[in-house]
């Protein structure tokens, strides 16, 4: 476990090896998983400001599940997240001729229309982020793959030797700034060392 100030990082974001490897996934985990995608009470702000922009990136089931539920549902598990289509694809989510599932968020802000890239916990995936039920200063920042969704991700990084927090570098800083991702890269160097002295 690594502490830096409150927030407490598994061994396995800095040990273990991962790339996304959408050809192989598909991006499953946008409609792979017991709820939409969890959102931060921030973002809940951007999505209502930036509707009208990512409107015409979604399907017209996406449309017409957010007008049916809200642009965001309430999960007792997971807080706010996106809604899904009948429990399965995110709403933002359409799939290309590839059958490849692409984010209209993250469309929208490729063409310049927003400057927020899409839920830090879809940028962030296969790390999730818990907070301590006993202190809501405390987070939990651990690696979760999905065993068959991510199997693909786990081989192309073991083969390319690319650590999980390196590969998810812009979304941690997107998360927890520069100074933080300086000290788990220095911290990860570290440890590195002394495993192999």
């Amino acid at each position: 476990m690594i502490a830096i100030d409150q927030i407490l990082i598994s061994d396995e974001v800095v040990e273990e090896h991962f790339v996304c490897d959408l050809t192989k996934c598909k991006g499953g985990c946008c409609e792979d998983g017991d709820a939409g995608a969890p959102m931060e009470k921030w973002e809940l702000e951007k999505l209502d400001q930036y509707f009208n922009e990512i409107l015409p990136y979604m399907t017209e089931e996406g449309k017409a599940e957010v007008e049916r539920v809200g642009k965001y549902t309430y999960d007792r598990e997971f807080g706010w997240v996106t809604p899904t289509i009948n429990g399965g694809i995110c709403a933002y989510g359409k799939k290309d001729a590839t059958g490849t599932i692409i984010c209209g968020i993250e469309q929208a802000y490729n063409d310049g229309k927003l400057d927020w890239k899409k839920p830090l916990s879809c940028h962030l995936f296969p790390i999730l982020i818990k907070k301590s039920k006993r202190d809501p200063d405390v987070e939990y920042v651990n690696y979760h793959p999905r065993e068959d969704l991510c199997k693909p991700g786990c081989k192309l990084g073991n083969k390319l030797k690319v650590p999980v927090y390196v590969f998810l570098k812009d979304a941690l800083i997107r998360k927890y700034g520069e100074e933080f991702y300086e000290t788990l890269a220095a911290t990860a160097a570290e440890m590195k060392k002394n495993n192999n002295e």
